[in-house]
């Protein structure tokens, strides 16, 4: 039974994983019910989750450091840095544009706003997200703080405090240094190359525990909330889903198909395993070393490439984030029975693109963002608390989509990069997707 189990690809035993703890979830709410489920949910079932989702954080800050220290040695020339920089963080960002006015646009469309009685948000989901929003005010910083933050006084420090763009930024000097170094540095070059593929081994291995984690994740979300909250906000979920699943279609199978000329079905049968995981985990960071491995193994991207762009797209590509800003902003004024102007509309897909970039690749990170853009159509700082407030218990179920588009964005534009740079072996993905694990 065991190696029937093992038989089917990560993503299929990751999808049963997911229907599983939806079933055990709704068995524990309504089945069992009362405060028992839940709480059986929570303390019991939702620690194994935790624990998987920290066994993949434990690896982010090692595999990116080793990973784009080999990946700039691979290159042999540091001059292709720039080229290869400019091209991603320009895709970046103009994909993010396409996303936060697809956003907008479906938010008009569908109008999950309407007629929604947002003063019922309770009591605790506003102390929980007043706490929240105060602290995401206290760790706001200036543009020169940020700039600053990214060069590291102490590497160890940005290694052990996982300040990802500053361990970007160390590793990519560091590979600079030993490329320079030649000959002199042949043994630290060695080294930082086997140590990749040790941390990509050890991911693997990790890896094998995903469905459980996923079952206990899904378990625990539904075990808690019910499909109550599902109901209530099921108009924006719809606007959400519709609208990341059209934007990576479109956007992103437009850079595939029509860009660069490549079959749209491999591209996502390459990235099933990564989908599945950033759908369970809802963080792009967590998600970070399985699609690595899809990358490279499936799609045919060089390893001096994918450890360079992806890191970087973790860090700053935040599709589904722009998308939901821009639904939320939606939902917020039809709420409250604001009419938006075009100049309004403008305000808030520049505030929402702006905001959505450098997003923390956490759960329910960019929820956190919408009272910034809010605020640019005279939402009262009280009433943004009220529409997040509202939204925040269902958070959760909308932050699953938002992140598997975000690693989706990644992967299509590191491909486009790779391909750009001739680092890219399309007989690779033109070829049946590799499982993973067998890497």
């Amino acid at each position: 039974m065991w190696s029937k189990w093992m038989s089917y690809p990560l993503w299929g035993r990751v999808l049963i994983g997911l229907v599983l703890g939806l079933l055990a979830g709704l068995v524990l709410h309504y089945g069992i019910g009362g405060e028992t489920g839940p709480v059986i949910a929570e303390t019991w079932i939702k620690p194994f989750g935790d624990a998987f989702v920290r066994l993949i954080q434990m690896l982010v800050i090692p595999l990116i450091f080793a990973t784009i220290v080999a990946g700039v040695i691979a290159m042999g020339d540091p001059k292709k840095l720039g080229s290869l920089g400019g091209k991603a963080v320009s895709l970046y960002f103009l994909t993010t544009i396409f996303a936060v006015s697809l956003g907008m646009l479906i938010g008009n469309l569908i109008k999950p706003g309407a007629g929604v009685d947002y003063s019922s948000a309770s009591g605790d989901a506003q102390s929980d997200v007043l706490q929240k929003l105060e602290n995401a005010a206290q760790k706001s910083r200036s543009f020169k703080d940020q700039l600053l933050e990214i060069i590291p006084t102490n590497p160890m420090e940005a290694l052990s405090t996982a300040n990802v763009l500053s361990v970007i930024f160390f590793a990519v000097m560091l590979g600079i240094g030993i490329l320079a170094a030649g000959e002199k540095a042949k043994s630290v070059s060695r080294f930082f190359e086997e140590a990749s593929v040790v941390v990509q081994k050890l991911t693997m291995i990790v890896m094998e525990t995903a469905p459980i984690g996923v079952f206990a994740l899904m378990a625990w979300v539904m075990g808690t909330q019910g499909m109550g909250l599902v109901i209530n906000l099921s108009k924006l979920a719809l606007a959400l889903y519709l609208a990341c699943i059209l934007h990576m279609l479109f956007v992103y199978g437009g850079l595939v198909r029509i860009v660069m000329g490549l079959p749209l079905k491999r591209f996502y049968g390459g990235m099933l395993d990564a989908m599945g995981v950033a759908f369970s985990t809802s963080s792009s960071n967590a998600t970070l070393p399985v699609t690595i491995a899809c990358v490279e193994k499936n799609l045919g991207v060089k390893p001096s490439v994918a450890s360079s762009v992806l890191p970087l797209g973790a860090t700053i590509n935040m599709d589904g984030t722009a998308i939901y800003l821009g639904i939320v902003a939606t939902f917020a004024a039809q709420a409250l029975g604001i009419e938006l102007t075009m100049a309004n509309f403008f305000m808030i897909g520049f505030t929402a693109a702006m905001a959505s970039i450098g997003t923390a690749g956490i759960p329910s990170a960019s929820l956190f963002l919408a009272s910034t853009v809010l605020a640019v159509f005279g939402v009262t700082e009280a009433q943004a608390l009220l529409i997040i407030a509202f939204i925040f218990p269902f958070d959760r179920l909308l932050d699953m989509m938002r992140t598997v588009t975000n690693i989706c964005g990644d992967a299509a534009v590191t491909t486009f990069v790779a391909k750009s740079q001739g680092d890219f072996d399309e007989e690779i993905f033109r070829s049946e997707a590799t499982r993973i694990t067998n890497v």
